[in-house]
Parts: structure tokens; sequence; C-alpha cells
């Protein structure tokens, strides 16, 4: 069975790398200096994360991502 993750990527502004949080896991972060790299590590991270967890433990539901605009 697959199972698809939602990864938000920003970029640190003193290291200048990415970091991806997968925000159906807490606490799952990774870094890497290019997107191929953090996708690798991203996978990697996901993997272990779900290997290490607590058994019986319950992951939060994702509900959805908003953009809100706001003036200012």
């Amino acid at each position: 069975m697959k199972n698809s993750y939602t990864v938000v990527v920003e970029r640190d502004p003193e290291s200048k790398w990415l970091v991806g949080e997968v925000v159906e896991l807490p606490g799952c972060y990774t870094q890497a200096p290019d997107l191929p790299s953090l996708e690798s590590n991203v996978r990697e991270a996901i993997s272990v994360y779900l290997k290490t967890a607590s058994p019986g433990e319950p992951f939060p539901d994702f509900v959805g991502t908003w953009r809100v605009e706001v003036s200012g």
C-alpha cells in the first residue's frame, strides 16, 4: 500500500539549504542543498519515522492546506 504525504519546503535564510517538513507526521523534518536531494531525504525521513513510531500511536488526520492573502 502506498501513502501520500504533504511536504512543505522552505529555504533556510542562513544556510540557504532547503528544509522539508512532512505535514502529516509531526516532527518529521529534513534538509538538503537542492530539491533532488531533499526528495531523497524526505523519503528516508518518512521511512524512519514510520518504522520508529510507537505501535498503535495515532497519526493526525490531514485535513488540507490553505493559502491566505492579507493586505499590509
